[in-house]
Parts: structure tokens; sequence; C-alpha cells
């Protein structure tokens, strides 16, 4: 026990050190950063959710002793407590009338990766900015640069800085007629906006795609190790309760409440939709199964996500989506069980 606690107090430590490089700006001090998860999954799914516990806790403090208590709490909040979480619930069983264990469905634990990586985005959003008007200029504030980049890339014209008021012992400059640079400020400024709105909704988007690939490979290199006690599960049958539906639905309907409960709504239409559409992946492995054409078949679907992005994505939700509704390709399961005992 002791011992399993010590694991996860270096885990946390080394979770920390990933997480603290981003304060270096560096296209590498990036990509460690988003590795940061990592090792909090590795010892939760090998060790304990104990032992992932500690590492949450061991990294948090190492960083608000290290750098500042909002570090730390940032940490925690927005990659160290999902991980845990999902490591926990990873390992969930509870025994069978003959004996064996009912693990927790893949399924289930796809919903909860975009459940978590909405809320996640929300407490950290809260924690940076707990008044949500600043939050909003400051969502504002990156949209408008992020739309100002993208218009002189593709060689649009920009409108110009506003100019300063003039003083009261100046004379005033006549009016003149709307500049042609208003249209392109008309359209900056809508685009802007748009993008503000959708913005949790995006960065929950990224997060559960990263969440769900951190859990996968953390539990490959568990397994690889012999630690990882549950049975490595069919990922392809994969597919989320209907319930999920219902929680989308409910998602639209808070997006348009104002303050940070819409933001919560938009966050977790954006979760979901990335769930869905890992679903969708998944269902497409499923269905292609046993096929003599199957490797091109996923060869050309990942072509085509590779090349369309976007369009590919939103074919791949609706798919996601209309399979759960469906509910044809596996049998429906049982309710998740209690904790796994130890």
């Amino acid at each position: 026990m002791v011992q399993n606690l010590g694991i996860g107090v270096l885990a946390g430590l080394v979770s920390a050190l990933l997480f603290g490089m981003l304060i270096k700006a560096t296209p590498l001090a990036i990509i460690l950063y988003l590795l940061a998860p990592l090792p909090i999954l590795i010892v939760g799914l090998g060790w304990s959710h104990k032992a992932g516990l500690a590492a949450v806790a061991a990294g948090s403090l190492a960083l608000a002793l290290a750098f500042s208590p909002f570090l730390g709490i940032g940490f925690a909040a927005y990659l160290a407590v999902p991980a845990w979480w999902l490591g926990y619930l990873a390992l969930l069983g509870r025994p069978n009338a003959d004996g064996s264990l009912e693990w927790y469905p893949v399924g289930r634990l796809l919903a909860w990766v975009a459940g978590t990586a909405a809320l996640a985005f929300v407490a950290i959003a809260v924690i940076a900015a707990p008044n949500y008007e600043t939050f909003r200029s400051q969502i504002g504030s990156m949209a408008k640069r992020v739309v100002q980049t993208q218009m002189q890339g593709r060689g649009l014209p920009t409108p110009p800085a506003k100019q300063t008021p003039q003083s009261s012992g100046e004379t005033p400059a006549p009016a003149q007629e709307p500049s042609p640079d208003a249209k392109p400020q008309d359209m900056q400024e809508e685009v802007s906006d748009a993008l503000a709105t959708v913005a949790p909704g995006l960065a929950a988007q990224g997060l559960t795609i990263l969440l769900a690939l951190y859990l996968w490979l953390a539990a490959r290199i568990v397994k690889i190790s012999g630690r990882l006690i549950r049975p490595w599960p069919d990922i392809p049958s994969t597919q989320m309760p209907r319930n999920a539906l219902i929680v989308l639905a409910a998602a639209f309907a808070l997006a348009m409440v104002p303050g940070y409960a819409g933001v919560l709504g938009v966050a977790l239409i954006g979760a979901l939709s990335a769930a869905f559409a890992l679903q969708g992946l998944a269902a497409f492995h499923d269905r292609s199964r046993g096929r003599p054409a199957r490797g091109a078949l996923l060869f050309g679907l990942y072509m085509v996500l590779f090349i369309t992005q976007g369009l590919a994505f939103v074919a791949l939700t609706l798919f996601g989506i209309a399979d759960t509704a469906l509910a044809r390709r596996v049998p429906a399961t049982g309710h998740p069980g209690g904790p796994r005992p130890h």
C-alpha cells in the first residue's frame, strides 16, 4: 500500500513537471504539456485509484509551492482530477452470479470522458475568471486575434486601428463617408463573436479526444506491463447509452442560458460531438469486420478524415448519434456495478 502511494507521488511529480513546461511556451514544451495526464492515468490503471489520487495531490502541491497556488489548482481541475476520475471509472466492476466481474461498460466510459472534459473546461474558466464578463472579454479578445491572423494570412483586408478621440482644443475633423473598411470590420466582428461563442465547445471537443486517446494509450502501456487487471475490451463494439442523447438535447437548451451555465452547455455540445464521432469511428470498424475489403475501407476512411477534416468529423458525429439511437450493434448492457474490491 505504502509502495503504491509512493509510486503515485512520483507519477504526480512527473505529471506536474510536464504541465509546468507550458511556461516555456516552446513547441516542445507544449507537446510535453499535453502529455501531463498520462502518468496519472498509468499509475491509476496499473496500481490503484488511491495511487492515482496521491499523484493528483503530489502534483498539485508541487506546482502550488514551486510556482503559485493558482497553477496548482488549475493543474488539478483541468488535467489531474479528470485523469484520476477516468482511471477510477475504468476499474469499476461488480461481481456476477458466477463469480466473474462485470466491468464498467466502455460506452458509458466514453460518455464520461465527454462529460469530464466539459466540466474540466468550465472549472478552469471559472478559476481563471470568476466573473463571467471578464471571461467573455478575454475569450472575445483571443477570438478577434485569431480572426485577424486568418484574414491577414488569406490576404483579406483588415480594419485599421481605431483613432483616439481628439482633445477639446483641437478642431473637430469633418464628417467622412463610411470607409470601405467598414464592411470587413463588421464581418470581422461577427466572425469573432461567433468564434468566441463556440470556443468552449471547440476546447472541450479537443480535450475529449485527448482524454480518450490518453486513456487508451495508458491502458495499452499498463496491459503490456502485465498490471492491467481488467480484460481488454472490444473497442469497436463501443456504444454509448441512449441517455447520452438526452444529455445532448439538454446541452442545447442549457447553451441558451446566459453566464457560465451557457458555457457549460456549449462545452457539453462540443465534448459530446467528439464522443459521438469516436463512436461513429468505432461503429465503422465494427460494421466492416469480416468484409474482404476491410483494409481498403478503413484506409479510405482515414484518408477522408485527413483530407476533409471538419466535414468528415460532422459525418462521423451524425453516424455515432444514429448508432446510439438505433442501438442495433450490441445488446443492451446492464447498469454499471459498484467499485472494484481492493
